[in-house]
């Protein structure tokens, strides 16, 4: 075996020369708790983690120090006496550091104002958590130039949505913010550092322990008041490290890139690093690039492949293989191991024959015994014990699901136990009731397959573990939960769908007390929630009987026959009718109720093929007035009267136009993404318009807010709906296609265009800069001229653009389709 002796590691201020000197102090935040990368914040703050063996914070002391900032005030929150223990007084790194602490959080521009009297200069703002060679001295410069109060430094982003979006114009002044934003709100791919250039006066907007933040608050309030506030666009390699992917990640970026490898210190051959004190046994394979750190011991006939970051102070047993690992200090590794991609914290103890694979993480001070399998994406939290032969297949506190988010555009959405188990229903149940509101009231139902009752069961539990009232309707519907939720004045709901095509997928949407749909902020807590299982969990004693109402749908049916205004009318004239759905249920719930105010219906057998064209040959053959098509969770309708089609925004258009013309609709609700025919028509009808964002959670909280109850109704109740178009076709004494052709003609049309996921920042903000075109941000990009529009908006859920396009004539509109869609190609081939 050989020993390799002497010093390796460099401090990054000692290794690079120090260049222009700033003549301002430092801060870096430091109060992050760091939800996201546990298990290896459980008894660590953020800034502690480590990177290539030492604090992320201490890079961004080295940083300052490399421009010459020597006064840094450290702000904490989260266990800070590590941090403090750690650094001192800053005499070893040649700085003067002092420590301000949070008692309560108080946001980000709070925790900064906390060190009031330090800030009586221009100051630089860093994150502790932040791993970046910015160059602090061309942002102060660029600062100085602009006269700017507040400059924040940027960076392009290929997928934007975990971080604050700024917008700038040509001359780099800021114009816009968006925290977290969804797609449709990314119109650009210039994000927040959190690296702020800041002057003494931009403190004066708040007072000393005043919760503020500097995105939300700060930075807004600049804007409004026309101060000079800039952003810098830097160059340099910048991470935040939020979550395991990105920790991950900044290591193999820092070892790939052979510019960043001054940050490790001098190598022992190429692309091999070695601490002093490391013994490494002969036998022993190493595949570069490979990190090692002081007095480890490596044993003959170990294998390091590519991107292996070992820390001080560890063993890798004999013939055990290492590969894309991060191993932190004083890990024991023993004989005939297995470890792909994974994460293992400070003092954890692996026996000989464990496998752990891809995405794991063990947390500190845990033991795995021998012949234990540790499944990918499975996290270990600190100070637990593996037994011997255990296939650990779920984590010990939370399990990944396999998409990056569990909430899609406005549902969750996976497969039966494979993303959506019944371990992680009771989760999700205890989760939505810890945020929404514990001991609250819940609605909970499902349609009437065994899957989605299976599902309902396990969220029912999670739930009543809370202290929560749950009231069980059977066989619902997603209009019956929403009923459901006001008429008993729930405090939330949850419905349950499984697919009608694919058995195995199952869909489940989240209600507020109003009976919408969740909104962002409250799915990110819901997340958060599971992710770290904080759950406000009750005494046996205080768990709560479920309700089980059987029979809601008479009550539901009941409510919809008294917002009718002519049975009468319609009993007399017998209206027949052909319906079908892919759901049974909403088939029969629909039939008693048209069948109770009068009319003759039809029901059509349903397959996977069958449409509302077929319900339109249906209506022909069968002389009926009218023809059905209710969606598989009940909301949405098409209709057919034998010979027009109207379904999607036709029918909102006609939905309109009715609300319009009996005065039960003043205002209308109106998606961003919706046709601007919907203007005139409101115009004609002495009517107006408010528009919404496109997702379903903002459409109803200004439905609701607004008391726009004949929309929510014509929008979000296919049956009730049904019910409300009858009545006024038989009350007026006219037929669907008189009405139709009080709608005037317009030429709208949606398409697609692939991309992938890394693309779709970067093309929404070349788009943008295109300034001599009409260009409204709201959502998504619209670009608008005097004979039409295009709207450009990220799929939330999918790798592509959704492109809306409506056009004074039909060849306007495809003149508008072919050059954006043929703008966006070239954008996604540069």
């Amino acid at each position: 075996m050989y020993k390799i002796r002497g010093s390796f590691t460099k401090y990054l201020c000692m290794s690079i020369d120090i260049e222009g000197v700033i003549a301002i102090k430092g801060v870096i935040m430091s109060g992050g708790i760091g939800t996201r990368l546990r298990p290896l914040t459980c008894d660590l703050p953020k800034p502690m983690v480590p990177i290539f063996n030492k604090p992320v914070m201490e890079y961004g002391i080295e940083l300052l120090k490399k421009h010459g900032i020597n006064d840094i005030a450290v702000t904490l929150h989260y266990l800070p006496n590590m941090i403090m223990d750690y650094f001192g007084s800053g005499f070893k790194f040649d700085a003067n550091i002092k420590y301000y602490i949070e008692e309560k959080p108080l946001g980000t521009g709070g925790s900064v104002k906390n060190a009031e009297e330090f800030l009586d200069t221009t100051v630089i703002v860093i994150s502790g958590d932040a791993f970046t060679d910015i160059n602090l001295k061309k942002a102060y410069d660029f600062h100085i130039k602009k006269g700017s109060k507040a400059t924040l430094v940027l960076k392009r982003e290929p997928i934007p949505l975990e971080y604050g979006l700024v917008i700038t114009d040509e001359e780099g002044r800021i114009i816009r913010f968006l925290e977290k934003p969804s797609w449709g709100e990314v119109f650009s791919d210039t994000i927040n550092t959190g690296i702020y250039i800041l002057e003494p006066e931009v403190f004066q907007y708040y007072k000393k322990g005043e919760n503020f933040d500097f995105s939300k608050d700060l930075f807004p309030k600049l804007l409004k008041d026309n101060m000079p506030i800039y952003g810098y666009i830097a160059e340099e390699y910048w991470c935040d490290v939020g979550d395991l992917n990105t920790y991950i990640n900044t290591h193999k970026d820092i070892l790939s890139r052979d510019n960043k490898h001054y940050l490790l210190g001098q190598n022992q051959g190429e692309g091999i690093w070695v601490g002093e004190g490391t013994i490494i046994e002969k036998g022993t394979k190493i595949y570069p690039p490979v990190y090692i750190g002081k007095n480890s011991i490596i044993k003959a006939g170990a294998s390091l492949e590519p991107y292996c970051i070992i820390g001080n102070n560890c063993i890798v047993g004999e013939d055990t293989s290492i590969k894309k690992s991060i191993i932190w200090d004083d890990v024991n590794i023993s004989n005939n191991c297995e470890i792909r991609k994974a994460v293992l914290c400070n003092d954890v103890k692996i026996d000989e024959r464990n496998r752990i694979f891809e995405g794991a993480v063990i947390g500190s001070h845990s033991r795995i015994l021998k012949n234990s399998t540790i499944k990918p994406k499975v996290k270990v939290w600190p100070h637990k014990t593996i037994d011997e032969n255990i296939t650990l297949n779920k984590n010990m506190v939370w399990e990944e699901k396999a998409s990056k988010k569990l909430f899609g555009s406005r549902n969750i959405f996976g497969v039966y136990n494979t993303t959506i188990t019944p371990e992680i229903a009771v989760k999700l149940g205890s989760s939505l009731a810890t945020v929404i509101k514990r001991k609250g009231t819940f609605i909970v139902n499902s349609d009437e397959k065994n899957l989605s009752k299976s599902i309902k069961a396990s969220i029912i539990s999670g739930i009543l573990s809370t202290g929560s009232l749950v009231i069980d309707i059977e066989d619902s519907t997603m209009p019956m939960c929403r009923f459901g939720v006001r008429y008993f004045k729930a405090d939330g709901g949850v419905q349950i769908r499984t697919d009608e095509f694919n058995k195995s997928n199952v869909y489940i949407e989240i209600l507020n007390s109003k009976g919408g749909n969740i909104d962002k902020g409250t799915e990110r807590k819901i997340e958060n929630s599971m992710v770290i299982e904080d759950y406000k969990r009750c005494e046996g004693y205080e768990i709560e009987n479920a309700v089980n109402i059987y029979n809601f749908s008479s009550i539901y049916l009941k409510e919809g026959t008294k917002r009718l205004k002519n049975i009468n009318k319609i009993k007399n004239k017998k209206p027949k009718l052909v319906i079908a759905s892919p759901s049974k249920n909403i088939v029969n719930l629909a039939k008693k109720y048209l069948t109770k105010i009068g009319c003759t219906v039809i029901t059509a057998e349903y397959n996977n093929n069958f449409g509302i064209e077929d319900i339109k040959n249906l209506v022909l053959e069968e002389d009926g007035d009218l023809g059905v098509f209710y969606s598989g969770d009940g909301e949405k309708i098409a209709l057919t009267d034998g010979f027009n089609i109207i379904q999607d925004e036709k029918f909102n258009l006609l939905s309109f136009l009715i609300g319009f013309k009996t005065g039960e609709l003043k205002e209308a609700a109106v998606p961003y993404n919706f046709p601007r025919i919907i203007e005139k028509i409101a115009k004609e009808h002495n009517g107006s318009t408010v528009y919404t964002k496109s997702n379903i959670s903002d459409l109803i909280r200004t439905i609701v807010k607004k008391n726009l109850d004949f929309q929510f109704v014509l929008n979000f109740d296919g049956i009730w709906a049904t019910g409300k178009i009858i009545d006024y076709l038989v009350d007026k004494n006219i037929v669907i296609n008189k009405l139709l052709q009080e709608i005037p003609e317009y030429f709208y049309f949606r398409k697609e265009i692939p991309c992938t996921w890394d693309n779709k920042g970067n093309v929404i903000r070349r788009l943008t800069e295109d300034r001599k075109e009409g260009v409204e941000l709201k959502e998504g990009i619209r670009f608008i001229d005097d004979k039409g529009w295009a709207l450009i908006i990220p799929d939330e859920e999918k790798p592509r653009f959704n492109l809306y396009i409506e056009g004074d004539n039909e060849e306007y509109a495809e003149e508008l389709w072919i050059k954006y869609d043929k703008k966006i190609r070239n954008l996604l081939k540069d």
